[in-house]
């Protein structure tokens, strides 16, 4: 009982890591119908600044608020520099183009801060809670992980769902044509959209490296996991981000406790194509098919 607990809060934990990265992914999609396979490097980027920022100044809050700060930024800037001139494009150019922009944030990372991995200071303290005489795999930090995704998820629900900002950019990623036509400044929104992207990216990037060695490709495999986890909420539902993602950290918890950390891959590579085959859209896609 107490090996189910553990890797129940495990995947909690995980999980949400997962869905903020998701949450990034998703604030893209809708924002430009654009998957952006960099966003792993992106936030890869952010992460070393958060690192250099907490080693000079040991200050965890100063790092985490540079971090979001060089999100927001980095986010309006690929999408004024490099996605803007693709826009009405075919899809695979962007796609091709943020995949050539991963392979490009990846060597410049390598280059300045050097391949070999290093390690990342913790918010709180990474000691299991103790409920009598068992020590939980569940600690003050992944508790913070937890509720700061739950909180950044529900600020976006309200922003999209209850403000004009919030109005304008679903407006501008659905209907852009008629957007403009009422006066919504599209291009703007757009941009607003991937820089809230990458501000999310760059959280998710700060709490996940406690966890694991910060290098140039250390968030390969939570970019694929959230990308995963998006798919099963649904791209174009903040609220099914963060279902699924905890659902696939709690899924592959599960795998890996029981059956061993060989099987995570093949396991969420299953999701991923049992989702694709029996809900296309996504567990909470809110968009409506129509047979004609």
């Amino acid at each position: 009982m107490t090996k189910f607990i553990d890797l129940t809060l495990s995947g909690i934990s995980s999980g949400a890591v997962d869905a903020a990265v998701a949450l990034a992914l998703v604030l893209i999609w809708r924002a430009t119908r654009i998957v952006n396979f960099a966003q792993g490097a992106m936030l890869m980027i952010t992460t070393y600044i958060a690192s250099a920022i907490i080693s000079s100044t040991g200050s965890y809050v100063l790092g985490l608020l540079v971090a979001l700060a060089c999100g927001l930024v980095m986010g309006a800037v690929v999408e004024r520099i490099l996605v803007r001139p693709v826009e009405g494009a075919s899809p695979l150019n962007a796609v091709i183009l943020t995949l050539g922009l991963y392979t490009v944030l990846v060597a410049v990372a390598g280059m300045i801060w050097g391949n070999s991995p290093r390690s990342f200071p913790a918010a709180f303290s990474l000691r299991g809670y103790k409920v009598g005489s068992t020590r939980l795999l569940f600690t003050p930090n992944d508790t913070f992980i937890v509720l700061t995704v739950v909180g950044v998820a529900l600020l976006l629900g309200v922003m999209f769902r209850a403000t004009s900002l919030g109005l304008r950019m679903r407006a501008s990623a659905f209907a852009p044509e008629v957007a403009r036509l009422l006066g919504v400044r599209v291009g703007r929104m757009l941009t607003v959209g991937w820089a809230l992207a990458a501000a999310a990216g760059a959280l998710a990037g700060v709490l996940v490296a406690p966890s694991v060695f910060l290098g140039p490709n250390s968030f390969d495999a939570i970019l694929i996991s959230g990308f995963v986890a998006a798919v099963l909420g649904g791209l174009d539902s903040p609220p099914g981000a963060v279902v699924g993602g905890l659902l696939l950290g709690l899924a592959l918890s599960y795998v890996s406790g029981y059956e061993g950390s060989a099987l995570v891959p093949m396991a969420a590579l299953v999701i991923l194509v049992v989702v694709l085959m029996v809900r296309p859209g996504g567990l909470f896609s809110t968009q409506q098919e129509r047979r004609v």
